[in-house]
């Protein structure tokens, strides 16, 4: 497994966010933390950024213990929700940040910087700056800002959150074909089931802190191992 969590607990003010989560991602799969608001979602996603730390437990990343480890040391790629772009740089200066922080040298940046552009599909856009940009843009912005350090593992709170309806779909298909292309093992999370379903190799339903079921969408959808998660799954609202 490239991600373990073991028998991770964490309480916030007596409220028990994560109730022994114990799960595995192996390396280049896209999993989905799915579950209704307050499960516990993005306090396990924050966990495993460094960005909270477990009452107990540990976290595995590529055979590493990183409970005491800084987020910057993990070898991870966070993509907020609201993109948390810089609004005074341009597109390339706030795909450059990562590699500036850590030090790199400015032709290796340069090319970086380039390699990612035409990834995303926009080439001719790095001089823009975020409020030229549309809301598909600036989170395939915000995409290739997480990948430039070469993370091995990518994190997604809520990616499509702030995208509007019309986009959003053809958003989801994009970001399955770049994981893919890209091969970096990825975990999001999401409310919404459906993308859930269409995007994730691997889904893990969290309900009250605690995991319900793990498998794929197929599974899933019609292989309910809790009462939970037979009556919150809506197979009639997708064809897998």
């Amino acid at each position: 497994m490239y991600v373990e969590m073991k028998e991770i607990c964490k309480t916030f003010d007596g409220f028990q966010a994560s109730d022994h989560v114990s799960f595995g991602i192996e390396k280049g799969q896209m999993a989905a933390l799915l579950g209704p608001s307050g499960s516990g979602k993005t306090t396990i996603l924050r966990m495993l950024a460094g960005l909270d730390m477990p009452d107990s437990g540990d976290i595995m990343i590529n055979g590493i213990l990183v409970n005491d480890l800084p987020g910057n040391k993990r070898g991870i790629g966070f993509v907020f929700q609201n993109y948390a772009l810089f609004r005074y740089m341009t597109v390339a200066d706030n795909i450059a940040f990562g590699l500036e922080v850590q030090k790199k040298g400015k032709a290796e940046i340069k090319e970086r910087v380039e390699e990612l552009l035409e990834l995303i599909s926009m080439e001719d856009l790095g001089k823009r700056y975020p409020h030229q940009l549309s809301g598909g843009q600036k989170q395939r912005v915000a995409f290739a800002r997480a990948l430039a350090p070469r993370p091995g593992l990518l994190l997604l709170d809520e990616p499509f959150a702030a995208i509007d309806a019309k986009v959003r779909r053809e958003l989801r298909n994009w970001l399955k074909e770049m994981i893919g292309r890209v091969g970096i093992t990825s975990i999001f999370v999401t409310h919404d089931q459906e993308e859930a379903m269409e995007v994730a190799n691997q889904v893990i339903i969290i309900n009250q802190g605690k995991i319900e079921q793990i498998g794929t969408p197929k599974e899933i959808c019609f292989h309910p191992q809790t009462e939970f998660v037979s009556d919150f799954i809506e197979t009639d609202r997708w064809i897998v």
